[in-house]
């Protein structure tokens, strides 16, 4: 029997202290008996024999309280988040329902553990997950943000904990997953600190050499990288206090994971990376007062060190998606280095360092709403998309920078960069994307691939006759324009294929031929279309006249001889057969009988001419419109279709008492074009005094040849017997029935 998790000396203080903390700090949200109901459910989790440490060999309950502990502050979530992350291991187990947890605590923490449930049964017992279940993994987050704050604070966790285990696989696939999905996530929702973290962990175990050199060469420039700080802050300092403004300085120095990116990029050793750190200028003001501090502030900065006028990042105007605010400008310091300065209020700090659990706290912030657009663009992307084409876009929009473009009203509209004209078209509104054909950008008439610029005023030029188009799918960079695009794609291509089918209808109405599904299905796939879509498409577009393929239905209806009866085939015109070896039978005289439905006899039917069933074939029975019954093979191309949209006309029909009918087969011959091949082939069916050869067509190309054999016989075995000897003759490659 299994025993239960043991608390080691140190994970059992670490865990009180732990506890006690995000207790002080989360004190005030917590309900009344929140913490009483909340130990209940702890000890009755603990006390379970099943309870076990994970992969790396961590307690469980201490990873919860870590992760809480982030959470509350590295982010600022409370009550709901801290709950929800302490209960999930109890519901994980199944020791506990969402719904008693519901019942205990809210609806809100019980949709919290429903997210981060449904992302741990991707996980299971691997730590990691597959790239094929990112689209899930998504699903899972956009439920509801705090998952994903939740989520991004549990794997900072995890790989501040895996330092020294022994599971090198698993530490790896952790590693890169936190680096390819996790820093990027909190990089999108401004939680810098963590994906700076997250970054530095992941070069530290997949690439531990290159982490310590960085690591070393930063120690040792430590004193002189400070002694340069306090030397360009100085006069700044007293600049500012003079102008009478209430802030603090700080210096930052760049992430280990950022200085290691720009060495690869650059190629250049750590000693050619000269903007290693940032001097970030916060400022303590009413919100009212935050731009006009920030632009003074600015320029008392830039009369003192020459500005850098293509690096100035105005934040300020226009924030991130994300809620970033900030000022950004590099200057030419003390020693003619390049030094970044960041220059921001206190409110915009904490929803730097906090990302958007900071917009909780301020209500009213812009940038809310672009994070609502952006959950929504992920799900618009989940159903149009799968697999690694929904990372690589996910990809693509996290790490491109933005640009602003304008109506010619002067709306503001924020794209990834790479942007077209008409991802700005289905912007506004999908029929304005449909009818696009180009732009007025800045009085300039551009086409629809034409990329944006920050600051372009765009007009878009429409007209009524323009359509999407496939290749349309490619022009787009927005998840929100392919989905647009693939949705008029197929409400088009649904017109259009009705509107053909309409149009061949009366066509055969009109030559008074009889419109059998069956049949221009097989025509189909001899015209070589897999989908009944693509057909009707090329008949609405013109490039398959209607004539022509009325032509070639009747030649299909009537490729064989007329058959009635039991579809006993006649000898085709100009052939001459010997009578002796053919019973001229019909459907009443022939002896081979059929049974249809249950126990049936006696029924009239007819074979399919589109899969021409002979005795011993596995065959099913289909109600025409006229009420008659056509015999199928269960393989017949049609089948399916059938199936599918008649299902309720099928019926069951097998072969009972063998007579002396016999029936036409097609067999496809294909093979080496040797010097008496065909001779081989005729002589083959001439020796069977039970087989006739009807007819024979065959091409040659290129050294290779191709035919079709029609031939008379009387069941399964006789075919099975003559394909086997036809196989046999030199030269030839493959024998099938058609």
């Amino acid at each position: 029997m299994p025993e239960k998790l043991q608390f080691t000396t140190y994970e059992r203080e670490e865990a009180i202290r732990l506890y006690n903390s995000i207790k002080e700090q989360v004190g005030t949200s917590l309900h009344e008996g929140d913490e009483e109901k909340m130990r209940h459910y702890l000890q009755s989790y603990l006390e379970q024999p099943e309870v076990s440490r994970d992969v790396f060999g961590l307690n469980p309950v201490l990873l919860s309280l870590q992760t809480a502990k982030i959470v509350v502050e590295g982010i600022g979530l409370r009550r709901d988040a801290v709950l929800a992350i302490l209960l999930h291991a109890s519901v994980e187990g199944g020791f506990a329902t969402i719904g008693q947890v519901q019942a205990d605590f809210g609806e809100s923490v019980a949709r919290i553990l429903h997210g981060l449930k449904r992302i741990q049964e991707l996980y299971k017992k691997n730590p990691a997950v597959e790239s094929e279940n990112f689209r899930n993994l998504l699903l899972s987050f956009a439920e509801d943000m705090r998952v994903i704050l939740i989520m991004i604070a549990d794997r900072v966790n995890l790989m501040r904990q895996i330092r020294d285990a022994d599971n090198d696989e698993a530490r790896r696939r952790v590693s890169e997953e936190a680096a390819y999905l996790y820093a990027p996530l909190a990089h999108k929702l401004g939680l810098y600190q963590l994906k700076s973290e997250l970054e530095d962990l992941s070069l530290k175990y997949l690439e531990h050499d290159a982490y310590y050199h960085i690591k070393e060469k930063l120690n040792a420039t430590k004193a002189a990288r400070d002694a340069y700080i306090a030397n360009f802050i100085g006069p700044i300092e007293q600049k500012l206090k003079e102008a009478g403004l209430k802030f603090h300085m700080k210096g930052r120095t760049k992430s280990i994971h950022s200085i290691w990116q720009k060495m690869k990029k650059q190629k250049c050793p750590f000693e050619g990376v000269y903007d290693l750190f940032a001097i970030r200028i916060i400022i303590d003001c009413p919100e009212d007062k935050e731009k006009m501090q920030c632009w003074q502030v600015y320029s008392i900065v830039t009369d003192m060190y020459q500005p850098n006028p293509k690096r100035l990042r105005d934040w300020l105007s226009v924030p991130k998606s994300n809620g970033y605010e900030s000022l950004h400008i590099t200057v030419l310091g003390p020693e003619q280095k390049w030094v970044e300065v960041q220059i921001r209020t206190e409110r915009m700090d904490e929803v730097a360092e906090r990302g958007v659990a900071a917009h909780w706290r301020y209500k009213g912030v812009k940038s809310e709403g672009g994070l609502d657009d952006w959950l929504n663009g992920i799900r618009s992307m989940l159903e149009n998309s799968s697999g690694m084409e929904a990372m690589d876009q996910f990809k693509m929009e996290l790490y491109e920078d933005e640009v602003f473009v304008f109506t010619p009203r002067g709306d503001l509209f924020k794209f990834p960069k790479g942007a077209t004209v008409l991802d700005f078209a289905y912007h506004i509104h999908s029929k304005i994307g449909n009818q696009c054909v180009g732009a007025r950008i800045n009085n300039k008439v551009v086409t629809i691939r034409h990329e944006l610029q920050s600051g372009d005023q765009v007009e878009i030029m429409t007209q009524t006759n323009q359509k999407p188009k496939q290749e349309w799918v490619n022009i787009v960079k927005t998840s929100r324009a392919k989905s647009k695009i693939r949705l008029a794609l197929r409400e088009t291509q649904q017109a259009e294929g009705l509107f053909a089918k309409e149009a061949l209808e009366r066509k055969f109405k009109n030559r008074k031929i009889e419109w059998e599904e069956p049949v221009l299905m097989h025509l189909m796939k001899r015209l070589g279309f897999k989908e009944a879509s693509e057909f009707y498409r090329q008949i609405a577009s013109g490039q398959l006249d209607v004539n022509y393929v009325a032509d070639r239905y009747v030649e299909e209806k009537q490729r064989e001889a007329a058959v009635t009866g039991d579809n006993v085939a006649r000898s085709a015109a100009g052939f001459e057969l010997d009578e002796s070896k053919l019973s001229p039978l019909n459907a009443t005289s022939s002896d081979d009988v059929l049974v249809i439905d249950q126990n049936l006899k006696g029924i009239d039917f007819q074979l399919s001419k589109c899969c021409h069933p002979i005795y011993g074939d596995a065959v099913f029975g289909f109600v025409t419109a006229g009420g008659g019954i056509k015999i199928h093979r269960m393989d017949c191309p049609n089948a399916p279709e059938l199936r599918k949209r008649f299902g309720y006309r099928i019926v069951k029909a097998k072969w009972s008492g063998k007579g002396t009918s016999m029936y036409s087969i097609t067999l496809r011959v294909v093979g080496t074009d040797d010097i008496g091949i065909v001779n081989n082939l005729t002589n083959i069916i001439s020796k069977d005094e039970r087989l006739v050869l009807r007819s024979i067509n065959i091409d040659s190309h290129d050294g290779l040849f191709s035919g079709n054999l029609v031939v008379m016989l009387d069941d399964t075995s006789r075919m099975e017997s003559l394909m086997k000897k036809l196989r046999t003759v030199k030269g030839v490659k493959q024998v099938t029935r058609i």
